[in-house]
């Protein structure tokens, strides 16, 4: 059947992985958001700052709810951190912030990833809706319409791409995170191995999601075989 078949056992690695990276990132910003940092600007200050540094005045930093829900909307350009990032003056809270400031630089630099990211959204989030139901009904069905397997495992294949751009934008923001916080002194050099340990810990996550997507892929290739 396709719901209990031997290819589940795929999926273990994968799960271990999320469930590691979930794990990790959680324990890493609980433990470095103890941390103050020497200079006690908040989350909120420091993207505030890096933001208009860059001339990129016209973005406003918002509070969002929710733990770790921060993010950049390039459509809307917001920058919105979670409760625990937006008044906090902690190197966890220094980290995310100046990541995801990285984003709002990316995009005001055209950088290539993200702007590819960002135009497969939509056929992204489609393909990933879509994708298991037709799968299911060719699957079912493969003496009659096996096509829409086909047809699922293209769709799906959006939602890995998806997953994989996201690798190099997220690494990307880090990378750039890290550079704003030393070249501003937000953090001495003591601190942005802590920064580094947040933002490290968070790129798990993204791998862990490309890790999984990747399986599943394979896992529908799999079936899909098993009806010729």
């Amino acid at each position: 059947m396709f719901f209990f078949d031997p290819t589940f056992i795929l999926l273990i690695p994968a799960l271990i992985l999320a469930f590691y990276a979930q794990s990790k990132v959680k324990s890493t910003f609980a433990k470095f958001s103890k941390v103050r940092a020497s200079r006690s600007n908040t989350g909120k200050d420091v993207a505030r700052a890096l933001l208009d540094m860059r001339g990129l005045g016209d973005i406003p930093v918002e509070l969002t709810k929710g733990r770790l829900s921060d993010h950049y909307d390039p459509r809307k350009k917001i920058l919105r951190l979670s409760e625990p990032v937006y008044g906090s003056d902690s190197v966890a809270a220094l980290g995310i912030a100046a990541h995801e400031t990285g984003h709002a630089l990316q995009h005001a630099d055209n950088y290539g990833p993200l702007m590819l990211r960002s135009s497969i959204v939509p056929v992204a989030n489609f393909g990933s809706f879509l994708a298991f139901p037709l799968f299911f009904i060719g699957f079912l069905f493969s003496n009659s319409v096996p096509w829409l397997m086909d047809v699922g495992i293209i769709f799906f294949s959006g939602a890995v791409a998806f997953s994989l751009i996201t690798l190099p934008v997220e690494f990307n923001a880090s990378s750039r995170a890290l550079t704003l916080l030393r070249e501003g002194g937000y953090l001495t050099d003591t601190e942005l191995p802590h920064a580094k340990a947040v933002l490290n810990a968070a790129a798990w996550t993204y791998v862990a999601a490309a890790t999984m997507a990747i399986t599943h892929l394979v896992r529908l290739l799999i079936l899909r075989g098993m009806r010729d």
